[in-house]
């Protein structure tokens, strides 16, 4: 019987993304003011947060609270992904906040290997596959770079998204460094790679992904390196009467997402 319910649960979330997925209409396709209003003022929060812990040794990397023996764990190669979107901020108008932050160690690993492996922006594609199809870099003024990557989430259905995004480095000293990522521009594509691939207008796409900024923070201690990533995104709200079936799905994109980008550094280090 626990099987059943199982197989008629997946079927479920299947037929309704389908559905959601044929028919934008069903949905905002783009975030409404007062969404895009409340993003912003919490991304201004969370930045003015990290601007204060990044100018000092001490706190540079958020102890991790929610996990016991965390430092052990973390020392063990394990990765520790926490969910910080607060109540308060989770359901605005037509739209859902997710915050979530990873934490992880790679032994031997530098701070200047994780500089020199993050403002490779080319090789991205060979680092972060399967998500990470194409990456290019559009401007560079020092230590700020304008580019623009396409991804793949695969979530019982695909989609493939051309993102943009002003990506600013920093450092405190040799040992301490920081990245801020902005999402400019999301756009879905549809029918990526072949002759009709075309990116939708604003009011075919599906709103899977509106906003994206990614905070990273960095330090070389132990014999190796802690990294800490925040992902703070923006995507459409579950339509009524779908939570049950949606809501699992749309917990998991930003937090399967932000454990894989982060499994997927560690093992770039380790290369």
């Amino acid at each position: 019987m626990m099987h059943r319910t199982s197989n008629l649960q997946r079927f479920a979330i299947l037929c309704s993304l389908l559905i959601l997925a044929a028919d934008p209409a069903c949905v905002s396709s783009q975030p409404a003011p007062a969404a895009v209003s409340a993003f912003n003022s919490y991304i201004s929060t969370v930045e003015a947060r990290l601007t204060q812990q990044h100018r000092s040794q001490n706190g540079f990397i958020v102890p991790v609270t929610s996990a016991a023996q965390s430092e052990t764990r973390l020392r063990s190669e394990e990765l520790i992904v926490e969910q910080l979107t607060p109540s308060t901020t989770a359901d605005l108008p037509g739209a859902m906040l997710h915050h979530w932050r990873g934490t992880a160690f790679a032994p031997g690993a530098k701070a200047a290997d994780f500089e020199r492996l993050m403002k490779n922006f080319n090789a991205y594609p060979q680092h972060y596959s399967p998500q990470v199809l194409q990456a290019k870099i559009l401007t560079q003024h020092g230590d700020i770079f304008k580019v623009i990557l396409r991804v793949r989430q695969k979530h019982v259905i695909t989609v493939v998204m051309d993102t943009a995004y002003d990506v600013t480095f920093g450092r405190l000293d040799a040992l301490h460094g920081y990245s801020l990522s902005r999402s400019t521009q999301i756009s879905e594509i549809d029918s990526p790679g072949t002759r009709h691939e075309r990116a939708l207008n604003s009011s075919e796409e599906h709103g899977f992904l509106w906003r994206l900024n990614t905070y990273w923070s960095y330090e070389e201690r132990d014999g190796g390196l802690y990294m800490q990533i925040e992902s703070v995104s923006l995507t459409r709200s579950i339509p009524t009467g779908l939570g049950w079936a949606i809501g699992p799905f749309v917990a998991s994109v930003p937090h399967e997402s932000l454990a894989f980008t982060l499994r997927s550094t560690c093992n770039a280090l380790r290369r």
